[in-house]
């Protein structure tokens, strides 16, 4: 659904170089890639939950043992058979959707996954199976909000226990609280192993920002069997001490054989976690500051999942597994890159507490495309943006509908694309020449419990498209021992604020000119030739020097090494005009490193944090480098992205792909309360057309303004209206900050 109500089309925004048919064919496959409808989601489920084959039942029953559905979301066609319809005008491939089942009530309970199609229609359902071929266990399945119900459950027990322990050491209590309550926050990996289930608990004050108030209280829960009943605790931390049992810890409690704890008294007014402004001011609050305004309206397009601006279109969808991916992004209608999209985020931690120390989140285990929640108008987006509607089914028996969660919007960036002022070195100068910098941005966010990651893909007038993720939210703390400061910073009285890196990783398949594409590096070295001008002296200087790629072992770059400059994907059969071979480079905008040594547990199910960049041949076997499996058995991940290159093929005049990590380490910091700013806290990369076109195709920009001295007078040339106008929002601020059934 549509919140902005007016959308035109005006002269920048037509591909003018695009062919119609060109344009047609690109328009009418978008919805290739367009996620599932609420009715093909209801569609999909009801024809599995009349298969009496599947025994299936709602995802919502208490039980654990039951055969539910977790997933279901777009399955995206061979692009074999996209590029039919988005090149040629073919019919387009039947819609599928993916569905991940939940076999519970089986004798040996399993995930499997299923195609099912064809949409709207559906008649039958196949299996689906990963690259590895591996089954994918029982035990790696995401948490689901009713198992969280189990947990709490227990949690209530085993407080219950410790209530005098808790309510003396922190004023507040989990077991029949009333204003002074506690939450938990879960730590995963589960387990050491391949096949567990055990999770560290981290017990939280349950007040604004909660993540930052943890008591020091963390309990090991074993809830791998499906009979709750049997879920046993396995260890207690307390106060920087081991127990095995809820029961040792009480007792010692009581006979006063350990260390105990008392925090501070809580005050209302103290809440150091919370937005409430507090400091002294030197902006004026009486009057608003700068807005985004669009003078005559907007000048992009979006029809569907289409969106057309300044010579630029694409299509994009939000998996729900893992977020926003762009399809069939072209530039005057020539395709620069048939996918660019979100593939996983991880942060790894450190740390003195059991849950510091456990804590490796891999974001996908946690749907983190479902977690990209409402935006808000004027903060997360412009109050002119177009928002838009997602709608997910995850951990559900019904489509969700999550407003406004998606927003579209044209911005100025405050400095020009270029500008030149041509100084006559008499005072005077002989013209000045500037064009406004104009970006369309496209943004969704993904609120994974602390964290929050603001998803941007912006495109400049002059064919590059810039990929950028900006990290805010909650700093994940646990409590604060001397210890401690050897694995992060203190932040309040009792409060770590743990170290970690962030890593994200991009699958950019890019078709330049065509799919038959080759790789190089460009470096520089330097050379010491004779001056031929002054035979006795001699010249150093700086001399190109090419590596072509030909494999992807040679084309798949460790972190800790030698890391190009310049890395250059073009196609060998095409050149533009001045002979050179049409291609995009990929600049990086990232302080990323590895997270782990190769190879050591954990690491294999995030093989991918190994490379900067690695370069594959496509294959449709090969579709993400991650999976919501990864999470919870990184040990045995039924994706590898090892795999992918291990055979070592030819990179060659080929379809390539290249796989990005971009990153940054964070150590927080006392400017991290109440929570992290984006400020300095943003990574990604660049695709920047290199030899591509003759010249800089935003000379197609009409917003290029030159003014030139006619005496005492100047003339100003330029191609849109003199007088700008007066124009901004006269809409209220409006949240709601919900997502409904639909």
């Amino acid at each position: 659904m549509l919140s902005h109500y007016v959308l035109v089309l005006v002269a920048l925004s037509v591909t003018a170089y695009a062919s119609p048919a060109q344009r047609e064919w690109a328009r009418h496959g978008a919805s290739i890639f367009a996620d599932l409808t609420p009715r093909e989601i209801r569609a999909v489920r009801d024809f599995l939950m009349s298969c009496p084959e599947l025994s299936l039942s709602s995802a919502k029953s208490k039980t654990l043992k039951k055969n539910s559905i977790l997933l279901v979301e777009l399955h995206i066609p061979r692009k074999n058979e996209a590029l039919k319809a988005l090149d040629r005008g073919h019919a387009k491939p039947a819609r599928q959707a993916r569905v991940v089942v939940q076999f519970g009530d089986q004798s040996k309970p399993n995930i499997t996954e299923y195609l099912v199609g064809p949409l709207p229609y559906p008649t039958a359902y196949t299996l689906k199976t990963f690259k590895s071929k591996r089954a994918i266990k029982f035990e790696s399945r995401p948490i689901t909000s009713v198992e969280y119900e189990h947990i709490n459950a227990v949690l209530h027990k085993i407080t219950n226990k410790a209530h005098t322990l808790l309510l003396e050491s922190t004023g507040f209590s989990f077991y029949n609280c009333s204003n002074r309550c506690l939450t938990f926050s879960d730590i995963a990996p589960r387990g050491l192993d391949s096949g567990e289930r055990r999770t560290w608990i981290m017990l939280q004050k349950f007040v604004e920002g909660y993540f930052i108030h943890p008591i020091g209280f963390e309990v090991l829960i074993n809830h791998q069997s499906l009979d709750p009943s049997k879920w046993a605790v396995e260890k207690v931390w307390y106060n920087g001490q081991y127990f095995n049992s809820v029961e040792e810890l009480v007792d010692s409690y009581d006979k006063n054989r350990l260390e105990k704890l008392k925090l501070p008294e809580h005050d209302d007014e103290d809440l150091f976690s919370t937005y409430i402004p507090r400091g002294q001011s030197n902006t004026r609050s009486n009057i608003h500051g700068p807005k985004l305004v669009e003078p005559q309206g907007p000048r992009y397009h979006v029809d569907g999942n289409f969106v057309e601006y300044a010579g630029w279109s694409f299509a994009f969808r939000v998996r729900s597994s893992a977020g926003l991916q762009l399809f069939d992004l072209r530039f005057n209608g020539e395709r620069v890159a048939y996918e660019v999209s979100l593939q996983e985020a991880i942060a790894f931690y450190a740390g003195n507490t059991p849950a510091a120390m456990q804590t490796k989140y891999i974001d996908a285990g946690w749907a983190m495309g479902t977690s990209d929640y409402e935006l808000a108008p004027g903060i997360d987006c412009p109050e002119i943006a177009t928002f838009l509607d997602l709608y997910h089914f995850y951990d559900t028996d019904k489509p969700l509908r999550y407003k406004n969660a998606l927003c579209i919007f044209e911005m100025t960036t405050g400095m020009p694309l270029r500008r030149h002022f041509n100084s006559n070195f008499h005072g005077g100068y002989n013209f000045f020449g500037g064009l406004e910098n104009h970006v369309l941005v496209i943004r969704t966010t993904s609120t994974v419990y602390n964290y929050d990651y603001i998803w941007d893909f912006y495109f400049y007038q002059n064919g590059v498209v810039e990929a950028r993720v900006s990290a805010t939210g909650y700093i994940h703390a646990t409590f604060f021992t001397p210890e401690g400061l050897n694995y992060g910073t203190r932040v309040y009285s009792y409060v770590l604020g743990n170290m970690h890196t962030h890593l994200i990783n991009y699958k950019v398949d890019l078709d330049i000119g065509g799919r038959e594409n080759s790789f190089e590096s460009l470096h520089v070295k330097y050379e010491n030739i004779t001056n031929p001008w002054s035979p006795e002296h001699t010249i150093v200087q700086s001399r190109l020097h090419r590596t072509q790629h030909r494999t992807e072992r040679s084309a798949a770059f460790r972190f800790g090494k030698s890391f190009p400059r310049y890395l250059h994907f073009y196609n060998p059969n095409r050149s533009n005009k001045w002979g050179h071979k049409k291609g995009y480079r990929i600049q990086y905008n990232s302080h990323a490193h590895s997270v782990l040594p190769r190879g050591w547990r954990e690491e294999n199910g995030v093989s991918w944090s190994r490379y900067p960049l690695a370069v594959t041949r496509h294959k449709d076997s090969e579709l993400t480098s991650s999976s919501i499996y990864t999470q919870n058995d990184p040990w045995e991940p039924v994706v590898s992205f090892e795999d992918y290159i291990r055979n070592n093929e030819n990179i060659e005049n080929t379809d390539l792909v290249a796989w990005v990590t971009v990153g940054f380490l964070h150590i927080p910091h006392s400017e991290d309360i109440p929570n992290t700013a984006t400020p300095g806290n943003a990574v990604g990369f660049f695709l920047r057309p290199f030899n591509f076109f003759d010249e800089d195709p935003s000379l197609a920009s009409r917003n290029t303004i030159i003014v030139r001295p006619r005496g005492k007078s100047v003339a100003v040339q330029r191609w849109t209206p003199e007088v700008v106008g007066h124009c901004v929002s006269d809409k209220p601020f409006h949240y709601n900050g919900t997502y409904l059934s639909d």
